[in-house]
């Protein structure tokens, strides 16, 4: 189905379900619209967000004419321990039959996405794999799997971005001493070899929802400059619930930051300016004065 989500143009969901793994779970948008849908749409009604197949709409990008962007289960994650194997197997050919559209598979569990593709020799041109990386920890957990595991592109989400990342700080996979500038894209400063495996895709955005967190805007722009110094794409999603009041444009968004505030303001440390919680439609795209919409080519 069309989805508001910034970076594809639809979600497809033949899985739905998840549990928590990690600290960009704590506010997941995802179980409370299950919660709101059990009963209906082949959620069950007992645990809407338990883990569930519905094979039923494998055959949705078959009957979508126009080239698309599409975001793979975002209802739950397709990498989950509970999806069985033969489950995902339906889902890659499924997408490898719809080659017009781009289907985007993102996963908070790297390593069972490794599991999954060990030993594929061509991956499907038409099929990106992407991790969530929330922070530092988590990109310095997930990145490197997924840069061992074959696909035509590969992506980071970093979002909700909840601290700032460093992309850099990639360990040399041939000496596993030296650090690389943006995960195997330069030669290690130690070996000096180049392991030739790269980012393709950078998204970064806020968090929303009840309870959100804000975004330091010095941690989007960070990422931002790694990306362009890197020559890698870059995609800001949005603010969040959260957003300086320099972000919003002039006339009825302003108004809603410097009357409305919705909940007050927030100093983030070092952030010399108020944050504004004022809801993910008035935050709005802006970083800088200008929308970040970059992509892959294909």
């Amino acid at each position: 189905m069309p989805t508001k989500i910034e970076w594809a143009e639809e979600s497809w969901n033949p899985i739905t379900g998840c549990t928590p793994v990690s600290e960009g779970c704590a506010h997941c948008y995802a179980r409370p619209m299950a919660n709101r849908l059990k009963g209906r749409f082949g959620y069950p009604k007992d645990d809407p967000f338990q883990v569930t197949f519905h094979p039923g709409r494998l055959d949705e990008p078959l009957k979508w004419k126009k080239p698309r962007h599409v975001f793979v289960v975002s209802m739950g994650d397709l990498f989950h321990e509970d999806v069985y194997h033969s489950w995902i197997d339906e889902v890659y050919y499924a997408a490898c039959a719809s080659p017009k559209h781009t289907f985007l598979m993102l996963t908070k569990r790297p390593q069972i996405m490794a599991e999954y593709f060990d030993g594929l020799m061509n991956p499907a041109p038409n099929v990106w794999l992407g991790v969530t990386a929330e922070n530092q920890a988590r990109a310095d957990e997930r990145i490197p799997i997924l840069l061992q595991i074959p696909a035509a592109k590969r992506f980071v989400s970093i979002e909700p971005m909840l601290g700032p990342v460093d992309l850099r700080m990639g360990k040399c996979n041939h000496c596993q001493k030296g650090n690389l500038q943006f995960h195997w894209k330069h030669p290690c400063e130690v070996c000096g070899r180049i392991g030739g495996k790269n980012l393709d895709w950078i998204i970064v955005g806020g968090e929303t929802g009840p309870g959100a967190r804000p975004m330091h805007p010095d941690w989007a722009r960070s990422v931002r400059d790694q990306c362009q110094a890197a020559g890698v794409p870059f995609f800001f999603k949005h603010w969040g619930e959260w957003a300086p009041e320099w972000a919003l444009e002039t006339g009825y968004k302003a108004e809603i930051a410097v009357k409305g505030r919705k909940g007050g303001n927030n100093n983030l440390p070092g952030y010399r300016h108020s944050m504004y919680k004022v809801g993910r439609k008035a935050a709005g795209r802006l970083l800088d004065g200008r929308e970040w919409n970059e992509r892959p080519e294909k």
